[in-house]
């Protein structure tokens, strides 16, 4: 007896904003998942764009099975090191499993990925400078200009990391999801 497909695997790429939208330009990563929403980033079904608060340890499970992630949030100003204040850099897993409460790095959560028994998938980082981060305050204008460049960055990540066009992987009933051994 031949086992049963299940539901396709995970879209290839993960793009994971996070930021509060009730506290100013911290809103950056949640407005750029929009504007790659609106840009139609993901209709071609290899692109998941996902929002939350912060990142956190469950995120580790959305990175299984990924080709690739780019997680996107705000910075303060000067912890951008990059022209027009909108980095993107490659990242590495933790080299400690870090303290593991409900509000992780990047790179803890590659790091937790990995002690899950899969290897993280490539990662990279994109900061988007903020000047403003008080609660009830909208994004600032120089947050707000600085989406455009962000996007444009963003889409060229994208289009980087797309492979040709292919049939989307499979999982069957008979090969164990990693989050069950957990």
């Amino acid at each position: 007896m031949s086992p049963l497909p299940l539901a396709p695997l995970l879209a290839p790429l993960l793009v994971l904003a996070v930021g509060n939208p009730s506290r100013g330009d911290d809103a950056l990563g949640p407005a750029l998942r929009d504007a790659l929403l609106a840009a139609g980033a993901d209709a071609r079904g290899d692109v998941e764009l996902l929002t939350d608060f912060q990142w956190q340890v469950e995120h580790a499970l959305d990175l299984l099975g990924r080709r690739a992630v780019l997680f996107v949030d705000a910075a303060r100003p000067a912890a951008v090191d990059a022209a027009g204040g909108v980095g993107l850099c490659p990242l590495e897993p933790a080299t400690t499993l870090p303290a593991l409460s409900h509000a992780l790095s990047p790179s803890g959560v590659l790091h937790v990925a990995r002690t899950l028994g899969a290897p993280p998938p490539p990662a990279w980082q994109l900061a988007i400078e903020g000047e403003a981060f008080g609660l009830g305050e909208p994004i600032s204008a120089a947050a707000q200009a600085r989406l455009a460049p962000a996007l444009a960055l963003v889409q060229a990540w994208i289009a980087a990391q797309r492979a040709p066009a292919g049939p989307a992987p499979t999982r069957t009933h008979d090969t164990p999801a990693l989050a069950d051994r957990l």
